[in-house]
């Protein structure tokens, strides 16, 4: 078989024979050149309709549908799209900004200090080495423990040690639940609804719909001014 390809009369133009699904290695592999080239990719039937396949002319409504593909508005570029970490603390999904996570960790012991009961230092904890506050972020919050039950006890395993950082500043707090990141079009957040009487309403600068849930994201500048004042 000599290199052009086989072309059969199409309306209005030639159509390539696709011999390599009939013959060839797609089809019942009866094809000569098969012993030569061993695959239809190597064979030079293959490469002359691949040609043939670029030079011909456009189908009709071609160059109409690039214009108005072109045309489209250009979708969210990664400049547009925001992240934030979702986390559960008792019954209560929240978000931070990505950028203040450190770090997230396997719960560790967290000992109190004896002049730091009662307020919403939990004490401090050993992380990779080194002595780290941790706060009782939900008691901050005012947010509900979730009810202890025999069912919500294996849950405990989930439970991790979050480390956050701002302008040099570091901090612990322990969650019930971690999801991870949550990337999203700032322009589907949510205002806070004057009217909303949870206790996180102060500390959330918007609501982020996600998956079933309406999730507050928290403003870490206030959040961080909150603790550096209860930690003076």
């Amino acid at each position: 078989m000599d290199a052009t390809p086989i072309l059969a009369e199409g309306p209005g133009r030639a159509a390539i024979d696709d011999c390599w699904n009939r013959i060839g290695v797609q089809g019942d592999r009866t094809c000569p050149q098969l012993r030569q080239h061993a695959h239809c990719s190597r064979c030079p039937v293959h490469a002359a309709a691949a040609l043939a396949l670029l030079d011909r002319e456009a189908p009709p409504g071609y160059l109409a549908e690039c214009t108005r593909h072109m045309a489209q508005a250009p979708k969210a570029s990664p400049a547009d799209v925001a992240s934030a970490v979702v986390f559960r603390i008792g019954t209560e999904w929240l978000a931070l900004p990505t950028q203040v996570f450190l770090e997230v960790a396997a719960l560790p012991a967290i000992h109190s200090l004896p002049a730091r009961r009662g307020g919403i230092v939990q004490g401090v904890a050993n992380v990779r080495g080194e002595l780290l506050v941790c706060v009782l972020l939900g008691s901050m919050l005012g947010l509900a423990r979730a009810a202890e039950t025999r069912h919500a006890r294996p849950r405990v395993a989930l439970q991790r040690l979050v480390v956050i950082g701002l302008d040099g500043q570091r901090l612990g707090f322990a969650v019930d639940e971690m999801h991870g990141i949550a990337r999203f079009d700032p322009g589907t957040l949510k205002e806070v609804p004057a009217t909303v009487a949870r206790a996180t309403a102060p500390y959330s600068r918007a609501i982020l719909p996600w998956h079933a849930h309406m999730v507050g994201l928290l403003d870490e500048q206030l959040l961080f001014y909150t603790l550096h004042r209860s930690l003076a």
